[in-house]
């Protein structure tokens, strides 16, 4: 039986709501207070040091920090918001939530159901916003049932397909005496595995192919299945891409790891699927593009095969030839068990010869990469390859990064590659601003880490007044920001459109452009008690690195970098 948290006597549902969070292992909360709130966040006082509230100045910031500790944990995390206008404030970042399957619990106060008639200030139907950007969004009506609420909500964020949920709490139900237990939210086991003939079918159609390849994304992280996927396309000889992969699902220094499809066009995309007669898609759906292609992203005679716990997502929007809904550890275990057993002394060295081809194409590429970087490595206005190059020199080998680099991101991926599931986190999901306040939640995740988020000018300034929560709560985290001056993302994109158009290149809009006047992202910073240095010059570089790495507190470098437009970039994962 699980284990009875003691409670308190003569308790109502405010005090409740915190022993069951503690009955369930959770230690903090991110939020933005409210009057509606008012009285459980009063209640937080007789519950620390046990259980801690993360005090954000804006409910954005407050939903990105508990997305980065979500990710991190990948338990559900409670985020507190503030009736109609702070869940209003916080939809966007909940949609980057849902996207990325992040299993937060979102609750928020409403001033009580005896005003249900009144319609008055700030009265709005919270279930029916949050419903779009949730797994699951409920109102508490009866304070008898208002723990049994809160554990179902806290089970179906954190069962798979992981995700958002939305609990609102009326002010009398939370006011209302208490007497239910506060005992330990029962999951679902999840680790399925589809029957042997079915895994002897998937078995066969990839140890047949002569062009095999693999898909993949975060469901593979949530299943800790990095070394089955790996297991699998080396045995296959496949080249593996990451598709909604945000985390190192494959090392990305795995010779057979591609890199990431197309998160903006789906033509980039098709230009490596079309090329495969047989395709393993594995713990991710297709296609994560803003502009998808509408047909023929396989090959015409194209075998295809999906492996995903979210139902929902296999065949969504193309024909599988088997689609199996179960887990990606188990999965791929078994299949790389029928695949050795399977596979003539024929397809084996076919399969090593392919690998051995890919391996050497990813070889040159990455010389010619490193090659371009040196060219430009004491350029002024600097490129990123430069410091992330002195970085990768002096940080611990276990640094957590959160990537929000956007456009500059290969160039921070180049020398401080993801390998390891665990250690880099990039956004996803369409939030920009997810950066600071996910880097945050990281720190606080892995608290004898360093933990450094990259973000750009245009996207740190969404969630700039995460640096005072960081300050606030002394919270170690050191913050890059990318400063190009501009929305550099929009400027490759458009250059796209003009392409497609042929429409001639033309002066940018100036809405794409951010410095006049120029954002000093240091003084920013110290503004809010945040430690910060800017660097402008290839010699400035080492000691500012070892500056925020030696400062014990969070730290913020102001990285002036170049905003020149590299029509190569078109296509990269961005944020928006």
């Amino acid at each position: 039986m699980p284990k009875k948290t003691k409670i308190m006597a003569n308790r109502n549902g405010r005090f409740a709501i915190i022993e069951q969070l503690l009955a369930d292992g959770i230690q903090y909360m991110f939020g933005n207070p409210g009057t509606v709130e008012q009285g459980f966040l009063d209640a937080l006082s007789h519950y620390e040091p046990e259980f801690k509230y993360v005090f954000a100045l804006q409910e954005t910031i407050a939903v990105g920090m508990a997305d980065g500790y979500a990710r991190a944990t990948k338990k559900p995390t409670i985020v507190q918001l503030h009736s109609g206008v702070g869940l209003g404030n916080g939809i966007g970042m909940m949609y980057q939530a849902m996207r990325g399957h992040a299993p937060l619990v979102v609750l928020a106060g409403e001033a009580g159901i005896m005003y249900d008639a009144m319609d008055a200030q700030m009265a709005s139907d919270l279930v029916s916003i949050a419903k779009p950007v949730t797994k699951w969004a409920t109102r508490v009506v009866d304070p008898a049932s208002l723990l049994r609420v809160l554990r179902r909500a806290i089970k179906i964020a954190g069962t798979p397909p992981m995700g958002p949920v939305f609990v609102s709490l009326p002010m009398d139900i939370l006011d209302a005496p208490n007497e239910e237990e506060a005992i330990p939210t029962s999951f679902p086991i999840a680790r399925v595995t589809p029957e042997p003939e079915q895994i002897e079918r998937a078995a066969s159609i990839l140890a047949t192919a002569t062009k095999p390849l693999i898909v993949v994304g975060d469901g593979v992280a949530f299943s800790d299945a990095q070394a089955e996927l790996i297991r699998v396309a080396e045995l296959i000889g496949a080249q593996v891409w990451g598709a909604d992969s945000s985390e190192p699902n494959m090392s990305a220094t795995h010779p057979l790891f591609g890199g990431l499809l197309g998160h903006m066009f789906g033509e980039v995309s098709r230009r490596i699927t079309s090329q495969a007669d047989a395709v393993l898609i594995c713990g991710t759906y297709v296609f994560p593009e803003v502009f998808p292609v509408l047909s023929d992203a396989f090959a015409p005679n194209a075998k295809v095969i999906h492996i995903d716990l979210n139902g929902y997502e296999i065949a969504k929007n193309f024909p599988v030839d088997l689609g199996l809904m179960s887990d990606p550890k188990t999965t791929l275990a078994a299949l790389g068990t029928t695949l050795e057993s399977m596979m003539t002394p024929e397809q084996q060295q076919e399969a090593f010869q392919r690998s051995i081809r890919i391996a050497e194409a990813k070889k040159q590429q990455l010389t010619a990469q490193l090659e371009a970087d040196k060219a430009v490595c004491d350029s002024v206005p600097l490129h990123l390859s430069r410091f992330t190059r002195d970085l990768a020199q002096h940080i611990p080998p276990d640094t957590v990064i959160f990537d929000e680099a956007i456009t500059n991101s290969e160039e921070l991926c180049r020398y401080i590659p993801p390998t390891t599931l665990g250690y880099y986190f990039q956004t996803r999901g369409g939030s920009l601003g997810v950066g600071i306040p996910g880097a945050i939640g990281l720190k606080l995740a892995n608290p004898d880490k360093t933990v450094i988020g990259f973000t750009g000018d245009g996207g740190s300034m969404y969630t700039i007044q995460a640096l005072w929560t960081a300050a606030h709560h002394n919270i170690d985290a050191k913050f890059v920001i990318c400063n190009n001056h501009s929305y550099q993302i929009l400027k490759l994109n458009i250059m796209q459109y003009w392409r497609e158009r042929g429409i001639a290149e033309h002066d940018f809009p100036i809405s794409f452009t951010i410095g006049n006047p120029d954002i000093r992202f240091d003084e920013l910073a110290r503004a809010m008690g945040v430690q910060s240095i800017r660097v402008e010059q290839p010699d400035e570089i080492e000691s500012a690195i070892q500056k925020a790495l030696a400062y014990n507190g969070p730290f913020l470098i102001d990285l002036v970098l170049t905003n020149e437009v590299a029509g190569s970039k078109i296509g990269v994962k961005c944020g928006q």
